[in-house]
C-alpha cells in the first residue's frame, strides 16, 4: 500500500486529493481539498495555494512527504507531459510554460508526472474502472468537448509531442456544428459544445417555419439553449430533442467505428455525456457503428459508460502518480 497526492487543475476548479493504493490494485480517495480557480489567478497564485492544502491534508492525516510515493498532476492541454510543461491552456489564462513538475519536484524531492486530461482519466478508467484488465482501451471525454487517451499493449500512447487522442479535430462530415475549430467535426457533433449548436440550429429551423418546441418557444430563448435542457426534453418525450440526440449518436458510430478500425480496442469508454444519456444515444450509434465499423474488429470490441464518473477527476489525478509507481 502506497500514498499518492494528486493535483487536479482546471479552469473552474483545482483540486488536491490524498489517495491510498491497496491489494488488488485498489485506489482509494482518503480526502481532498477544492480551490476555485478565480480565486487564485495564474499559477504564481494556485501553486502556493496548492503546495499549501498539500502540506496541511498530510499534516491533518499524520503522512510525511516521505511516506508519499508521487505527486501526479491532471491538466487540460496543450502541454508536454515529457518536459513537465504546462503551455498556455485556453482555460487557464497566465498559466505560460509552467515547469510544474519541475517545481514541485524540486519542492518534494518525490517523483512527479504530468498529463493532460484525457490521458489521465484513460488510466484512471483502465486501472480503476470500466477498462480494469483489458490491454486495448480508448477512453473518450465526451463532456465539453471531445478528446481521448488511449491504452495500446498495456501502455499509455501519448505519440510523438502529446498529440495523440486529439479525436475531435477528424471531420465526420462537410457541414455541422463547429468543434475544434473545424465545422463537421467529431467534437463539432459529439460533446455538449456541438449538441448545443446543432439544437439552435435546429429550433431556428422550426421558428423559421412557425412552430416552436417545449425547449425553445421563440427566438428570445435561444441562446439559453443547452445540452441539458435538450436531454431533459428528449426523455420528457420531445419528438425534436429526441432527434438531435440521435443525429449526435449516429456521428458517435460513425467516429467510433473510424477509432475501431484503425486501433482494433477491446473496450471503448465513453464519459460525461453518455454516462447521463446512453439511453437517448444507444439505439442511433448502435446501428452507426454496426454499418461502418468492420466485422472482425466490431466483434470484440466492447462500448461502454466511464464507471468512475463522480470522482474520476479525483482518479485521474491520483491514476497519473499510480502510473509512476507501477
Amino acid at each position: 500500500m502506497g500514498n499518492l497526492i494528486g493535483l487536479d487543475i482546471g479552469g473552474t476548479k483545482c483540486a488536491i486529493i490524498l489517495g491510498k493504493t491497496g491489494d488488488n490494485d485498489t485506489l482509494a480517495i482518503t480526502d481532498k481539498i477544492i480551490y476555485q480557480t478565480k480565486d487564485y489567478p495564474g499559477p504564481a497564485n494556485m501553486i502556493p495555494q496548492l503546495q499549501k492544502g498539500t502540506e496541511e491534508l498530510l499534516l491533518k492525516h499524520e503522512i510525511e512527504i516521505y511516506q508519499v510515493a508521487a505527486i501526479g498532476i491532471s491538466c487540460g492541454g496543450p502541454l508536454s507531459s515529457r518536459k513537465g510543461v504546462i503551455m498556455s491552456p485556453p482555460n487557464l489564462p497566465g498559466w505560460d510554460d509552467v515547469q510544474i513538475v519541475r517545481i514541485f519536484g524540486d519542492k518534494y524531492n518525490i517523483p512527479v508526472a504530468l498529463q493532460n486530461d484525457a490521458n489521465a482519466c484513460a488510466l484512471a478508467e483502465w486501472k480503476f474502472g470500466s477498462g480494469k484488465g483489458f490491454r486495448n482501451v480508448i477512453f473518450l471525454t465526451f463532456g465539453t468537448g471531445m478528446g481521448a487517451g488511449l491504452i495500446l499493449n498495456g501502455n499509455l500512447y501519448e505519440g510523438t509531442n502529446d498529440n495523440a487522442g486529439e479525436v475531435g479535430h477528424i471531420r465526420l462530415d462537410t457541414f455541422g456544428p463547429v468543434g475544434y475549430g473545424k465545422a463537421g467535426s467529431f467534437e463539432g457533433f459529439c460533446s455538449g459544445g456541438g449538441i448545443t449548436q446543432l439544437s439552435k440550429i435546429k429550433a431556428l429551423e422550426k421558428l423559421q417555419m412557425g412552430q416552436t418546441t417545449g425547449w425553445c418557444k421563440s427566438i428570445n430563448d435561444i441562446e439559453s439553449i443547452t445540452a441539458k435542457s435538450v436531454a431533459e426534453a428528449a426523455l420528457a418525450g420531445d419528438t425534436l430533442a429526441q432527434e438531435i440526440y440521435q443525429i449526435c449518436g449516429s456521428y458517435l458510430g460513425k467516429g467510433l467505428a473510424v477509432l475501431t478500425d484503425i486501433l482494433n480496442p477491446e473496450v471503448i469508454i465513453l464519459g460525461s455525456i453518455f454516462v447521463r444519456s446512453a439511453n437517448l444515444l444507444q439505439p442511433a450509434l448502435d446501428e452507426s457503428f454496426a454499418k461502418e465499423a468492420l466485422h472482425p474488429a466490431r466483434m470484440v470490441c466492447r462500448i461502454v459508460p466511464a464507471a468512475l464518473e463522480e470522482n474520476l477527476g479525483d482518479y485521474a489525478a491520483l491514476s497519473v502518480a499510480a502510473n509512476i509507481t507501477r
